[in-house]
């Protein structure tokens, strides 16, 4: 370990975009015992930084070892002034494509990857948008003409919001590190928020705590969504409850998004993911 820098108990939220990674943080920060939030940097910067000290002429200044003091003094850096006690929850879309990074940096480690079928996803993306009709959002970058059509290919590409996300969580679900991985699916987490809560504490290895869903608050986001355009991205209703509504998406987006929930699936889980999903 480095001198001086403290490895504080670190675990990850990932997983797809609109799927409650948000109202999970919320509910975690419940916990005084817990420190939890929104998208955190400290992903991005572990892609900025490893270029740096595993290839060009730098490379040869490090070793593997001195690569991983580097990263765990980012992460220490990142947990900031929390005690030493505290157990920490960083949120990136983009940790489910650095599983192997995180096991050998935090051993002890889980990915709590939170997922939704994937038409919701979608719909709400769209429901987001069109309730912000006066703004164009960076999430996209389309024209005012766009269509809902234009916005779930953009969506849906290797390199966009939902896209990206889906292809990082298939790569850590069905990769060698998928033991160290726990998707959590919306509709149970608003179903059953105790229960779905009890058991990824249990998981955890983390003492009980009496959660609290009738009065859940989450500030902070206002600046972080207004920069992107899009207000209400990370919004979070004070209570859980799971609201029913019809699809504002086309009939031809709905057939071909539908079924693709693999994680329902029990007989394709080859790692041994725990998941936390609807019967």
């Amino acid at each position: 370990m480095t001198p001086g820098v403290t490895m504080r108990t670190i675990h990850f939220i990932s997983g797809l975009p609109r799927s409650g990674s948000t109202l999970l943080a919320a509910l975690l920060r419940q916990n005084p015992a817990l420190r939890a939030g929104m998208s955190s940097p400290l992903a991005v910067l572990c892609e900025r930084v490893l270029p740096v000290l595993g290839q060009g002429e730098y490379a040869a200044t490090f070793d593997d070892a001195g690569r991983r003091r580097v990263l765990r003094a980012l992460f220490a850096a990142a947990a900031g002034d929390a005690p030493d006690d505290a157990v920490l929850f960083d949120t990136n879309r983009a940790w489910c494509a650095h599983m192997g990074l995180l096991a050998d940096l935090q051993p002890n480690a889980y990915v709590v990857a939170c997922v939704r079928d994937p038409v919701w996803i979608i719909d709400s993306f769209e429901r987001l948008f069109r309730r912000n009709a006066y703004l164009i959002s960076k999430l996209h970058g389309l024209p005012a003409s766009a269509t809902v059509f234009d916005r779930v290919e953009q969506l849906m590409a290797v390199t966009g919001a939902f896209g990206a996300a889906w292809q990082a969580l298939q790569d850590a679900y069905y990769g060698e590190h998928a033991h160290r991985l726990i998707l959590l699916d919306y509709d149970e987490l608003v179903a059953d928020p105790r229960r779905v809560l009890a058991l990824l504490y249990d998981l955890l290895g983390l003492p009980p705590f009496a959660h609290d869903p009738d009065a859940v608050a989450y500030d902070g986001a206002a600046a972080f969504d207004a920069a992107l355009n899009t207000p209400g991205l990370h919004a979070v209703r004070p209570r859980v409850e799971a609201l029913h509504r019809r699809t504002v998406l086309p009939p031809g987006i709905v057939s071909r998004l539908a079924g693709t929930a693999f994680w329902r699936d029990a007989g394709s889980n080859p790692g041994g993911v725990f998941v936390i999903a609807p019967d």
